[in-house]
């Protein structure tokens, strides 16, 4: 990512893409998504490059940015809530006593400890795939749904050059002046020589 004096002022959502800083002290660090890979190939946002003229701790120069992707691997949500590309365990021992299966996907597991009564109930979001059934005695942390963990994590970079028109134009116009300077150093060569070479015929 830039460096910390660089800071990237960016909304805090885009359409239904979640994202947030990863530090409230590294406004410069993005975390964004889960989003589907097989819909979302690619994701573009905008960056509001800082100005120079109003922040004196930027400064024109080039700064590289970096991009990882973690796909599957244990996922979370921007706001540390797990997403469905975890194992999901057991937060309690005891039997299954009831599984039941929600209308948009998922599931309620609901737990009863047999010594105490006690019942714990654990939501699974939809996509993991279920390992326990009704009657089933489980322990603690036991996991409850088999593990996604395919795919991994890619990187890539890139850079972006904060410039000024004006200092892209400056630097125009002073190649422009050399380049007269050069032509009309060699015409006033050329005048001088023929000046010399008539001195010498008469």
């Amino acid at each position: 990512m830039p460096p910390d004096r660089i800071s990237l002022e960016i909304k805090e959502k885009i359409g239904n893409l979640s994202f947030k800083s990863y530090r409230t002290n590294k406004k410069n660090i993005l975390v964004i998504g889960p989003v589907p890979g097989q819909k979302y190939s690619e994701i573009t946002f905008p960056i509001l490059s800082p100005d120079p003229a109003t922040k004196k701790d930027v400064h024109f120069l080039k700064y590289p940015i970096y991009v990882g992707r973690n796909r599957g691997r244990g996922q979370i949500y921007p706001d540390g809530s797990k997403s469905n590309n975890n194992v999901y365990n057991a937060t309690a021992a005891g039997i299954v006593s009831k599984i039941i299966r929600k209308e948009k996907g998922g599931y309620e597991i609901t737990i009863v400890d047999a010594a105490n009564g006690r019942q714990v109930v654990d939501i699974i979001p939809p996509g993991p795939e279920l390992l326990v059934s009704e009657g089933e005695s489980i322990k603690l942390d036991q996991p409850l749904t088999s593990n996604p963990n395919v795919g991994g994590f890619g990187q890539g970079d890139a850079e972006i050059v904060l410039q000024d028109p004006l200092r892209v134009q400056g630097l125009l116009f002073f190649f422009a002046s050399v380049i007269l300077a050069q032509i009309f150093l060699v015409l006033k060569k050329k005048q001088f020589e023929k000046v010399q070479l008539s001195e010498m015929n008469f």
